[in-house]
């Protein structure tokens, strides 16, 4: 490119920038009028006026006015929360009544007479042991009883001819006899195993022919006509939980399903390892739908201790703990408070607030103490038509 086409862009170029830095740039003409060149001055400062000018209202617009102008802030109503006001627990259940069924003698497996699922009654006989051995000493017994009685009677006809010594020893002697066959027909009555309660069977682990002795399980038998659930409750619940109170108990095995009782028992003493307290239920089963073993859902209602509840957005935090903003008469001040618990939708806290108060959950970042704050939902609400 030939020389003078070069020099002439580069005039183009630095008189483009002196124009942009002359209209553009703050300062620019006084900074010309010390130079010498109050026309260009004058230009300059026409063209930033406006520009100023502007600006100055475009801010004055997005502050919503002067300085001194009401802040626009949107609010919500303090409402009245509850806290403590419902317990849920994992429980286990167990059958109100169960028992493992053992011999009371040991031997050999004769006979079975039930199987897994019966529903069986108290006194029923489960199964037999062989009873051979029992059965002679009873028919002994019973023979020697026969031989004192006819003694004692022979006796007491003579009793002219033979001592008193005598006839009391014969007395005796029957009383011995009847003894030793209460004792031999209680032993063969023991080669019986009958059920101790009403209940239902369960899986039977004997067979016939095996031998048993007073510790071998032969039956397990669960009276679940009524379900007991043992859970455990927080300390703080101590001394709100009463024998009687109502309970609710959802099942995995029932979803859907809500069974009602009431609780039965509450121990004497709070945990120190888990800081809980051990509390027991008792579920109605009349229908059978339910088994020893389930694990149970337990949930219980209390009246509660009730807090003002505020938006989690309103609370602000400072050098002091936290706190929020409350309208009185078009001004914001500043309220203390203390959280008590934390919810999804509300802040349940401890202050000086009551049911209805305005607090203020956005625009929060101008607010101050004292200033005048406009709430934009009072004010979209009184600009809509009034309804002929």
């Amino acid at each position: 490119m030939p020389f003078w086409k070069q020099f002439l862009i580069c005039l183009v170029v630095i008189a483009a920038g002196f124009a942009g830095w002359m209209f553009f740039v703050p300062g620019a003409g006084e900074t010309l009028r010390k130079a010498g060149f109050p026309e260009a001055s004058k230009l300059a400062s026409e063209e930033a006026a406006p520009q100023k000018a502007g600006g100055q209202d475009g801010q004055a617009r997005r502050r919503g006015g002067g300085a001194n102008a009401p802040v626009l802030v949107v609010t919500q109503a303090v409402v009245r929360g509850v806290v403590n006001d419902r317990l849920s627990a994992i429980g286990t259940g167990d059958a109100i009544r169960s028992v493992v069924v053992m011999p009371q003698a040991s031997g050999t497996i004769r006979e079975i007479m039930i199987k897994s699922g019966d529903k069986i009654t108290k006194g029923q006989v489960l199964a037999k042991l062989d009873s051979e051995e029992q059965v002679i000493a009873r028919g002994q017994a019973d023979v020697v009883l026969k031989s004192a009685v006819e003694k004692s009677s022979l006796y007491h006809n003579i009793k002219s001819s033979v001592s008193r010594m005598d006839v009391f020893d014969a007395e005796i002697a029957e009383q011995g006899a009847r003894l030793q066959l209460q004792a031999a027909e209680l032993n063969l009555e023991r080669r019986s195993i009958v059920a101790p309660i009403d209940g239902i069977v369960g899986i039977i682990p004997v067979n016939v022919g095996d031998n048993v002795s007073t510790t071998t399980p032969v039956a397990t038998l669960d009276d679940r006509t009524e379900i007991l659930v043992d859970y455990w409750v927080p300390e703080r619940f101590a001394n709100t939980i009463t024998v009687g109170q109502p309970v609710e108990a959802t099942s995995v095995a029932r979803p859907g399903r809500v069974f009602s009782g009431a609780v039965e028992a509450i121990d004497n003493r709070v945990d120190a390892a888990s800081r809980t307290m051990r509390v027991r239920a008792r579920i109605d089963n009349a229908s059978d739908e339910l088994r020893a073993g389930m694990s149970f859902n337990v949930g219980m209602k209390f009246g509660g201790d009730q807090y003002p509840a505020v938006d989690p957005l309103s609370v602000q935090w400072d050098s002091q703990g936290a706190f929020v903003w409350q309208v009185v008469d078009g001004k914001s001040g500043k309220v203390r408070v203390s959280i008590v618990q934390r919810n999804p939708d509300y802040i349940l806290v401890k202050a000086d607030l009551k049911d209805g108060d305005a607090i203020v959950t956005e625009g929060l970042q101008r607010v101050r103490e004292g200033g005048a704050v406009r709430v934009a939902n009072e004010v979209a609400s009184n600009s809509e038509p009034a309804t002929q």
